[in-house]
């Protein structure tokens, strides 16, 4: 049947498009252009200068008395042991994350396990506790927990969820109709979930395993209660023990280039090809697989894995704070906790402030020099935090010195580290609010900002709040910058928490555990909500 040819004539609803492509320019620029307010743009530039600023000082530190020296203080039998431990660690905890996270993420979401709702939300919570509170938990439960053992184990139940989470959202959002046309075409079961499966989790998995390799090269805490060292401790160790920043500074450009060498293998491993889909696809749920026999096996394993990654920590939190009832009366919670929150909220509401402007320039723009902007603050934040505290102590002692332990350098130390978690909220939350609403404000006579605050502000604060809350939690949980840059008196749950536990005091330790997993729990609540809203149909 022949097509009925479309009217011509404009509607009387809208501009007629000559009009509507002569005003485009006008609100954005082309992806090659540079986009965006001059004021917009500086203030940009200044906060990705700021977060590169942490490297340059340790780059500068570690080479200042040349490379030759440089690299003599590298090539030593010592950091040869650190990097074996760092490796193995990594190569450990990575595999473990990986089979772990895929396979409960399989059965939670594509099998007919029952409670999958219950089990999609304890595979997420152990994130609310802190790795340095779960090795407390595993130390005082088994004594002589230590070493390579005791270090993969707490870190792979820490850590799995990173793997988890984006493999879940992914498996409970793809299209069935591409694993059926794969089994129509002949494919069996197995070369189907290998040829498709694999290849559609592939991202969401490698994304998963990366999160895992940086915090592990980030991790202090728990490896320094556990005995086993890796870069992270030899350069807190250097410059608490040895007060030698310079060769701190070593340490940390070869695990700076360790951070490198993992986002780059990501990106390779990630290759050119692309996984996508045109349309919305089948609009219905993948079938769910029967387990048969094998349903009380899944259950104990998935049953097991809960009990080891929140039960032995809640059980030994539990423990503790029942023997020590007279400890816990002479426990003073309430500086520690003011102090935390404090500090979380100032982090974090300045933060989200210094996204905005790199925020609104690659979600309104999209150019090149905002794409850029951008990821700067991406690659200064997968430093670990004790690589940021050692540059900032380097750079107050010697170029500003009435600033050397103040709030205003843990507060940027808190920033560059946590820039990423409010960037991608607030991106999203600039992205999901037509500009065309401010126009209208700006065409009925209301000011630049006057449009602003009545029209932008409400449609994305619930976003940009989203990512506020979670760098709240990242810093009532940081410990190694915080160790090292906290003014003097300045006492947060984690330093509280560490100095009762690095004295054996587990009774006096334990109250601040608790607080510290109940300040954490928001962000369990949120990953949770967020990667189950993005994943509907």
């Amino acid at each position: 049947m022949a097509a009925t040819p479309a009217p011509t004539a404009p509607t009387p609803t809208g501009p007629a498009p000559s009009s509507a492509s002569r005003s485009a320019p006008s609100r954005t620029s082309g992806p090659g252009g540079t986009g965006g307010p001059p004021a917009l743009r500086a203030a940009a530039l200044v906060v990705a200068l700021v977060c590169l600023l942490p490297l340059a000082v340790v780059l500068t530190k570690a080479f200042e008395s040349g490379a030759a020296e440089a690299f003599s203080l590298v090539w030593r039998p010592r950091v040869g042991e650190l990097f074996r431990n760092t490796m193995a660690l990594v190569v450990l905890t990575g595999t473990l994350c990986t089979v772990l996270g895929v396979g409960a993420a399989w059965l939670v979401e594509r099998t007919a396990l029952p409670g999958a709702a219950f089990w999609r939300v304890a595979f997420v919570a152990p994130l609310a506790v802190p790795a340095f509170v779960n090795s407390f938990a595993w130390s005082a439960l088994v004594p002589g927990f230590e070493g390579l053992e005791g270090a993969v184990v707490v870190t792979t139940l820490s850590y799995f969820p990173f793997v988890f989470l984006p493999v879940a959202a992914l498996l409970r959002s793809v299209d069935p109709g591409l694993e059926e046309a794969s089994r129509a075409l002949g494919y069996g079961p197995w070369r189907t979930a290998v040829r498709v499966g694999l290849a559609q989790v592939r991202p969401a998995l490698l994304g998963g395993v990366l999160l895992v390799s940086l915090h592990l090269l980030a991790e202090y805490g728990a490896l320094e209660m556990l005995r086993y060292p890796t870069f992270t401790t030899a350069i807190l160790d250097q410059f608490e023990v040895a007060f030698d920043s310079r060769a701190g500074s070593v340490l940390a450009s070869v695990l700076m280039a360790l951070a490198a060498t993992f986002l780059t293998l990501e990106l390779l491993a990630r290759g050119r090809a692309r996984h996508v889909r045109v349309g919305s696809g089948a609009a219905r749920r993948a079938p769910r697989a029967r387990l048969g026999r094998s349903m009380p096996l899944a259950l104990l394993a998935v049953g097991a894995l809960a009990a080891l990654a929140l039960g032995v920590p809640a059980w030994s939190i539990g423990t503790w704070l029942s023997r020590g009832s007279e400890a816990m009366t002479s426990t003073d919670l309430g500086r520690p906790l003011w102090s935390t929150v404090g500090l979380g909220l100032v982090a974090a509401l300045v933060t989200t402030a210094a996204t905005l402007p790199a925020a609104w320039l690659v979600a309104r723009s999209h150019s090149r020099v905002a794409v850029a902007l951008e990821r700067v603050t991406y690659l200064a934040s997968s430093l670990p935090g004790v690589v940021v505290a050692l540059a900032l102590i380097t750079l107050t002692i010697g170029v500003a010195r009435p600033l050397y332990q103040t709030t205003f350098a843990l507060v940027l130390a808190y920033v560059v580290l946590f820039i990423p978690r409010a960037m991608v909220a607030t991106r999203s939350a600039v992205s999901a609010v037509p500009p065309e609403l401010t126009d209208a404000a700006r065409a009925l006579g209301d000011p630049p900002m006057r449009a602003f605050l009545r029209v932008q502000v409400p449609l994305m604060l619930r976003g940009t709040l989203a990512g506020t809350a979670l760098v709240f939690v990242a810093v009532s949980t940081e410990l190694t910058a915080t160790l090292l840059l906290a003014p003097t008196g300045t006492e947060t749950l984690a330093t509280a928490f560490w100095d009762a536990s690095a004295s054996l005091d587990y009774a006096a330790a334990a109250p601040y555990a608790a607080a510290l997993v109940a300040l954490s729990a928001p962000l369990t609540y949120l990953l949770l909500r967020g990667t189950t809203e993005e994943a509907r149909p």
